[in-house]
């Protein structure tokens, strides 16, 4: 690297009383304009130190920092969110917390202090924003990819752990050029994986729909640009023989008797390293909940599948099941998701009420996640896996509380539809009393102080004490720990955004097209309902009830869901069993059908000529896809897989079958596919690279 300390008496006396005294192991800087990020690593604490690029004058030669270096790395330590301006998809800007990670057993010493000041957070933050009137619609999503390495000699395919080597290149330019950067780059838990978001938020006019796909083609084409001619990024919602022997590039082997997650499979290496958020995590919620996770997913059993299937040596595994032990087998998987802002308060929470209903249809109108560990499951989403891989209730709070706090909504927020919440809500008496001490509305503070009945997780030393009047950190630390279908979200201190509801159930898909299709009909969806005050609303264990549906083998065409008969009069509470294509595409003289109700919306609008064909495929995408006509990714997947020629019909999915599935994968893109797409082609749709002023009214 070029950096000797042992020759520099000066920097030694600095570094060593910087770091009180202990060995140094490794040191590292980064350069972020105005700022210079100092990374130590001793024997028992990584500490991250930053000042100002004028106060480092005399240490400019001795770190080889110029005017014009992008970043400077001896070793990278913690070079994230935690210590960097985040850049939120909905404007505005804060710096993230930093400081010490806590234990779980210091932690939870401080639980009680973190729930109650969180709720007076909460307090303080709604009383000071409740009347904001006005806010446009602006929204956005988050693609997450995953990095993959291809050995062509070999036929091997494996995780590539070089995300904490490309987010500070990718975050550059929104540095530099905040107000006109195209997309924004976030770490996820995997060391694998990588988030992109749009780089401004989207607006209200139907154009804008028509610049999504250009811009995540975009996003991709930027992040492969990074990479060696051998690796791609790939949105697939979960690597197929992730935790199989030899994953990850470089290969690191688990280390069950000393790693956070205690895993057979997982090594510890293929958490993120750039923040310590995910690692306290993983360690915090093994031990609160006393040992480590226990995720069994039922295989798919085919004509040469043991039965029982039971794999030699480990002993937790049931029979029949995959069995994954690490909270890497889910969060480690990708996602799609979009955040809307709404006008006030009111319209956010009859938009999280009206939207939860879809949540499983939408799940299994997106399933793409058939196989985990290298075996094919008999399940098509990974919504289940997420749950168990946070799941930190110890066993007696699992008779309390059924559900782990990755899950399904448990009430709507609306008044009008407090008859449909048939599942008693679990809270905290004592902050359900105080928000309605605090003149909080009693449907909005059951769903707080629901929220509220877990403990935080990750915790920091130096966000202990704080000002409740200004600052939302224990707010946030409960709520973005809670991770639910939907999330109801309050604006940010001291910001522009207003009151925004995100939309968390979809698997992300293998194309940008079908990303682009699923966000697109979400967002119409949402003026739809408002535009035309349409009713989704059904008894929330209904709800329940079609999550478990949503995430069986090709429950797209197999399975009925609940819904509504009539969404169009309030007063006709009726619902009953229905397919998915019946509630996409409608019934003969009955149900009308959400694609005909978007296509009416869209009718009624002044859409120009592209966005209207572009916008048109998407809705022929999701209405073709619900008939059967095309195949969802888990579909074409299993396809692919159980017809390969190595394939032996045991559920197993080899090296050579995995590397033949992905580099397929990585050529949709340019080689279109009939049964994922029909006779849609992707490469000749009219989006745009343009974004019109976000303001246009």
């Amino acid at each position: 690297s070029g950096l000797n300390i042992s020759n520099n008496n000066a920097l030694q006396r600095i570094l060593h009383k910087r770091s009180h005294g202990r060995t140094i192991l490794h040191i590292g800087a980064y350069l972020l304009k105005p700022y210079v990020f100092i990374f130590l690593e001793t024997s028992n604490v990584s500490s991250q130190y930053k000042w100002k690029l004028e106060q480092l004058v005399a240490w400019k030669e001795v770190l080889r920092i110029t005017e014009t270096d992008i970043h400077f790395f001896v070793k990278p330590l913690y070079i994230s969110d935690w210590f960097l301006p985040k850049f939120d998809s909905l404007g505005g800007m804060g710096l993230l917390s930093e400081g010490s990670p806590l234990t779980w057993e210091e932690t939870k010493k401080w639980a009680k202090h973190v729930k109650s000041n969180g709720i007076q957070q909460f307090i303080n933050s709604y009383h000071r924003l409740k009347d904001r009137q006005g806010d446009s619609l602006k929204w956005g999503d988050e693609v997450e990819y995953i990095i993959v390495k291809f050995d062509d000699e070999t036929k091997t395919t494996k995780v590539s752990l070089r995300a904490n080597e490309l987010l500070p290149i990718l975050r550059q330019p929104e540095y530099d050029s905040p107000e006109t950067v195209k997309s924004l780059w976030r770490p996820e838990y995997g060391a694998y994986m990588i988030e992109g978001t749009p780089g401004t938020p989207y607006g209200a006019l139907p154009v804008h729909l028509n610049v999504v796909e250009a811009n995540m083609k975009s996003r991709r084409k930027e992040a492969q640009l990074l990479l060696p001619p051998n690796e791609m990024v790939l949105s697939i919602a979960n690597f197929p023989r992730l935790g199989s022997p030899g994953f990850t590039f470089p290969v690191y082997n688990p280390a069950p008797e000393s790693s956070v997650s205690r895993s057979r499979f997982f090594p510890d290496e293929a958490i993120f390293p750039g923040h310590p958020r995910f690692q306290t995590l993983t360690r915090n919620i093994r031990s609160r909940r006393g040992n480590k996770i226990d995720i069994q997913v039922p295989i798919f059993k085919d004509k040469n599948t043991p039965t029982p299937f039971v794999e030699p040596g480990v002993p937790e595994q049931k029979p029949d099941m995959i069995y994954m032990d690490a909270m890497g087998f889910g969060m480690g998987c990708c996602c799609l998701q979009v955040t809307f802002q709404a006008c006030n308060i009111d319209e956010a929470r009859k938009l999280y009420d009206q939207l939860t209903p879809l949540c499983p249809i939408m799940l299994a109108l997106t399933a793409a996640t058939p196989f985990y560990r290298g075996y094919v499951s008999d399940v098509d989403c990974r919504w289940d896996i997420i749950a168990g891989s946070v799941d930190c209730r110890f066993p007696e709070e699992r008779i309390k509380i059924p559900k782990s706090r990755y899950d399904s909504v448990d009430s709507y927020l609306s008044e009008e539809n407090e008859e449909y919440n048939d599942i008693p809500l679990i809270y905290e008496q004592e902050h359900y009393d105080a928000l309605l001490k605090g003149g909080i509305d009693r449907h909005l503070a059951m769903h707080v102080a629901h929220l509220f009945i877990r403990d935080p997780v990750s915790l920091f030393s130096e966000k202990i004490h704080q000002d409740n009047t200004k600052d939302s950190d224990h707010f946030e630390n409960i709520q973005s720990t809670n991770w639910q279908t939907m999330r109801f979200k309050p604006p940010p201190p001291e910001s522009s955004i207003g009151w925004r509801v995100e939309f968390r159930p979809c698997e992300v898909q293998l194309t940008d097209f079908e990303n682009a299709a699923v966000v697109c009909f979400v967002v119409l969806l949402t003026r739809v309902v408002l535009s035309y005050n349409l009713c989704f609303v059904i008894p929330i264990s209904k709800v329940d009830e079609n999550m478990k549906i949503a995430q069986k083998r090709n429950a797209v065409l197999e399975q009925k869901f609940w819904f509504r008969n009539d969404i169009q009069n309030k007063g006709n509470k009726s619902y009953s069993l229905m397919t998915v294509d019946e509630i996409m595409n409608g019934k003969p003289q009955g149900f009308p059908g959400l694609i005909p109700l978007v296509q009416n919306y869209l009718n009624s609008m002044d859409v120009d000529a592209d966005s209207q064909c572009t916008l048109q495929q998407y809705l022929s995408l999701l209405s073709r896809r619900a008939t059967g006509e095309v195949d969802t990714a888990a579909k074409w997947m299993r396809d692919f897989v159980t017809k390969h020629s190595a394939y032996k019909h045991d559920s197993v999915i080899s090296d050579e079958i995995n590397y033949d599935l992905l580099r397929r994968i990585g050529r949709l893109p340019h080689e279109t596919c009939t049964k994922l797409l029909g006779n849609i082609d992707p490469t000749k749709t009219k989006t745009k690279d343009d974004v019109p002023d976000i303001f246009t009214n």
